[in-house]
């Protein structure tokens, strides 16, 4: 009975496969722009190069900023690029203070809150999308509507249940009171409702649960929504702040990176350019992160929105 099932499985998720999968377009000769398009074209070109200049702009000031002489800072004029480069700034972030603790820590932290996450929003997002019990809807709502409560109203009342528990500065207290948000679970949810559910009731008729049917047909078909949500958390716990600033107090041992940068100034003095470069490291595992995932994070995003149509 179980292989049946496997196999119904797989062969249901191929068919889904090749439904979704993009189908090969017929190159068509396009009549020739008119000056009014070609007008529009180049403007609307204009517009997302401008705006691309004006995000990457603080960042490409920030990485030739690393580069300068400490000196050169706040040198007036301002100059892009300084007097000389210096890739040393970025080995000597190294020797001020415990920065390899710091992102061990971000890195512990963001991985095993972001594989939590991910555990406790698939789980619940199935229960909430696919499954029939009394009061889901209701309860669903009133899950939905912690998004509306802003986590410095809760920061007091999370810190006072730590205390309680003993798990003021640990690493339990940095993960776990983050692992259970409802955009998470709205997310899968909105996802799985837009699988067909002809899938799960032929996987019910050869003997598969609710557990099995989740494992081995709905997970495996929501792997863009998933790859969107590990982004999102994984950010989130990286460039978390408050929360760790509060709920730790040995920072030398337990300090995370965004807190590490945030006493890297008292640490380094009014070494500006080690700061600059510190922050330039920060910033390379989420953007290595979203550069790998960057297709699964497009399909993802379309085809959540799309769930529950």
């Amino acid at each position: 009975m179980s292989t049946d099932v496997q196999e119904n499985a797989t062969r249901s998720r191929r068919d889904v496969e090749k439904t979704n999968a993009p189908k090969k377009k017929v190159r068509r000769s396009r009549p020739p722009m008119s000056r009014g398009e070609r007008v529009r074209l180049i403007i609307a070109h204009f517009c997302i190069y401008l705006a691309a200049a004006l995000f990457l702009s603080p960042l490409v000031y920030a990485f030739f900023s690393a580069l300068k002489p400490n000196g050169e800072m706040f040198a007036m004029p301002p100059r892009l690029v300084g007097s000389e480069i210096r890739w040393s700034n970025f080995a000597d972030v190294f020797s001020y203070g415990p920065f390899v603790t710091y992102i061990g820590n971000s890195f512990f932290v963001a991985i095993a809150g972001t594989i939590v996450v991910l555990i406790v929003s698939t789980t619940a997002g199935y229960a909430f999308g696919r499954l029939r019990w009394k009061g889901r809807d209701a309860v669903f709502v009133l899950f939905l509507a912690t998004l509306m409560v802003p986590q410095e109203v809760t920061v007091i009342p999370m810190f006072i249940l730590m205390q309680w528990l003993g798990w003021v500065d640990t690493y339990q207290a940095l993960i776990l009171p983050f692992a259970f948000t409802a955009f998470g679970t709205f997310l899968m949810r909105q996802f799985f409702r837009g699988i067909p559910y002809e899938l799960e009731e032929a996987a019910r008729v050869d003997g598969a649960g609710p557990l099995r049917c989740f494992l081995q047909i709905i997970l495996p078909l929501a792997k863009s929504a998933v790859a969107v949500l590990a982004v999102f958390t994984f950010m989130s716990f990286w460039n978390s702040y408050l929360w760790p600033l509060i709920v730790t107090v040995d920072y030398d041992s337990l300090g995370t990176l965004p807190v590490g940068l945030a006493s890297f100034s008292g640490l380094t003095g009014t070494r500006w350019d080690l700061q600059m470069a510190a922050a330039i490291i920060s910033m390379i595992p989420t953007t290595i992160l979203v550069i790998a995932l960057q297709k699964h994070l497009v399909k993802g995003i379309s085809m959540a929105g799309l769930g529950g149509r």
